[in-house]
């Protein structure tokens, strides 16, 4: 990236190359299976506001990271948009939403604890341009990852993720979307490996095209049994040098020891 083209830090932006993939079990049965079934899904009830609550990650249940709410930088489900509806599951991820909506949702931004890099230099104007530019760019290579937990009645939970799957096959060569009046370009989508924890899961990572700079964002969305845990992480730093980054493995692993 360019220094002179700055860098727009967006708390949750729609970003870079996606990628995805699912891990889902499959299985044959009768009819009378399959019926069993939806009428057990039909008795599942979203979990309240206060057991997401308790649920989510909290400040100190991560090492290496601080836990905190969104608070009012949540965004409004009803302003996210895209250029093509089908493409909607994704936007929402990329403004740190599950793909679709669920009966209660709730958010934690997950920061990682890094030290600021000291220097010899009483402050920034001391510093020769290039040292500058290094500082800058190693203050901000750090993860930050907004994390949703979200819970449905009934079959919505996998729904959601279907929908999310369906939406990353027909959206592979990008689309522009987020909240309205604050769209962004996304131009390629591509598939990573996912975790593979709770009951399924879908990565991917997205490459957006702001004013010209180019930068991937990564997402994780799983799914443990009607409650979805989603993931968005951006690393400015590593988008400005180029250096591969992922939502970060310890988040993941965390929050899921949690929903169990």
């Amino acid at each position: 990236m360019k220094r002179s083209s700055g860098v727009r830090i967006r708390a949750l932006a729609v970003g870079g190359a996606l990628s995805f993939a699912l891990i889902t079990g499959c299985s044959g049965g009768s009819s009378e299976d399959t019926a069993g079934t939806a009428r057990e899904a039909s008795t599942v009830r979203a979990l309240s506001t206060g057991e997401l609550k308790q649920r989510i990650l909290a400040q100190g249940e991560v090492d290496g990271y601080k836990v905190n709410p969104i608070g009012g930088a949540a965004p409004n489900r009803s302003t996210i948009k895209s250029s093509d509806a089908k493409c909607r599951p994704l936007a929402y991820v990329l403004t740190g939403l599950a793909p679709a909506e669920p009966a209660t949702e709730i958010g934690r931004t997950v920061r990682e604890d890094k030290k600021d890099p000291t220097d010899d230099a009483t402050s920034l104007d001391d510093m020769a341009d290039g040292k500058f530019e290094s500082a800058l760019k190693d203050s901000l290579n750090l993860d930050i990852t907004s994390l949703s937990l979200s819970s449905y009645d009934g079959n919505g939970a996998q729904q959601a993720l279907r929908a999310l799957s369906t939406a990353l096959k027909t959206c592979t060569t990008g689309f522009t979307g987020g909240a309205s009046g604050d769209e962004q370009k996304v131009t390629e989508v591509t598939p990573t490996k996912a975790s593979g924890l709770g009951d399924e899961s879908v990565a991917f990572t997205a490459t957006t095209d702001m004013d010209g700079d180019k930068g991937p964002l990564h997402a994780e969305v799983v799914r443990h049994g009607n409650t979805v845990a989603t993931y968005l992480t951006m690393n400015i730093g590593a988008m400005m040098t180029g250096k591969t980054y992922t939502v970060p493995t310890a988040v993941i692993k965390a929050q899921s020891a949690k929903l169990g």
